[in-house]
C-alpha cells in the first residue's frame, strides 16, 4: 500500500518535469538557403553528378546529334548571270571583239527600252561601233559628235560643271543615251567623254560606256566599264 501511495505521489512531479523539459526545447530553425546546386561552367573544377554509365550515354547522344547534318532550306541565292542569253536581237547576233558578251543584254535593253531620241543615238552608235567598225578622225568628242549628227538628234545640256571642281552629277541624273564628260580614273585621271549605255553597278558608280580612243589608233569604238564617280557634264539627246 505504501508503494502505491509513493507511485501516485511521484506522478505530479513527473508531469512537471515533462512540462519543464517540453518548454525548454528550442524552436526549430528553418533554413531558407536553396539546396539546388547550379552546374558549374568551370570544367577543371566542376564535379559531374552523373554516374559513369549515365555520362557515357549522354556523351554518345551528343555525338550522334552533332554528327547529323544541319537541315537547310531549299532557297538558293541566284547565280550571277555572266553570259549572254541564248536569244539576242538580230542586230546583236554577231561576234565582236570590242564588247564583252556579258554586256550584250544591257546593250540590248538600252536600245529597245529607251526614249525615241536615246534609242536613235544608241542604235546609231552600235551600228558604227560593232557592225561598221567606223573610224573617225579625231578623238572622243569628234566620234560622239558624228554619232549625234548621224542619228539626227540635237543635244541639251542638263548638267554642267568643271573638270577640276564640279559640281559632279548624281547617278540618278544620268539616263541612257546621255553624252557624258567625266574624269577617267582608269587612265591617269584625264578628261574623257563617252556615251552612257547603262549601269553595271550603280551603287559603285560602274557603268557601261561607249568610248572612242582616237589619237590615230585606227580602232573602232569600244564598250567598256568606267567609273562615273566624277561626271561633270551631261548632254541629253532630243528630237
Amino acid at each position: 500500500m505504501s508503494a502505491l501511495i509513493a507511485q501516485k505521489s511521484a506522478q505530479p512531479e513527473l508531469m512537471a518535469r515533462y512540462t519543464r523539459s517540453s518548454v525548454a526545447v528550442p524552436a526549430a530553425k528553418i533554413s531558407t538557403r536553396s539546396t539546388i546546386q547550379r552546374v558549374r561552367t568551370d570544367r577543371t573544377n566542376a564535379v559531374n553528378p552523373r554516374p559513369a554509365s549515365s555520362l557515357n550515354r549522354f556523351n554518345n547522344f551528343n555525338n550522334q546529334v552533332l554528327s547529323k547534318p544541319i537541315a537547310t532550306t531549299s532557297y538558293r541565292y541566284p547565280d550571277v548571270q555572266r553570259q549572254s542569253p541564248a536569244v539576242l536581237p538580230t542586230f546583236l547576233s554577231g561576234s565582236y571583239d570590242n564588247v564583252d558578251s556579258e554586256y550584250l543584254p544591257l546593250l540590248s535593253r538600252a536600245e529597245t527600252q529607251s526614249s525615241t531620241a536615246a534609242r536613235e543615238v544608241i542604235s546609231t552608235a552600235r551600228a558604227m561601233a560593232l557592225n561598221e567598225r567606223t573610224i573617225i578622225q579625231g578623238g572622243c568628242w569628234d566620234y560622239l559628235n558624228a554619232v549625234f549628227n548621224r542619228a539626227g538628234v540635237t543635244r541639251d545640256t542638263v548638267h554642267k560643271g568643271a573638270y577640276s571642281q564640279g559640281p559632279y552629277a548624281n547617278s540618278s541624273e544620268i539616263e541612257v543615251g546621255d553624252w557624258l564628260y567625266y574624269i577617267n580614273h582608269g587612265y591617269n585621271g584625264v578628261e574623257h567623254s563617252g556615251l552612257f549605255v547603262g549601269w553595271v553597278d550603280e551603287a559603285d558608280k560602274q557603268a557601261l560606256i561607249l568610248s572612242y580612243a582616237g589619237e590615230s589608233r585606227r580602232e573602232p569604238a569600244r564598250y567598256r566599264v568606267y567609273d562615273l564617280s566624277n561626271v561633270y557634264q551631261i548632254m541629253r539627246p532630243t528630237v
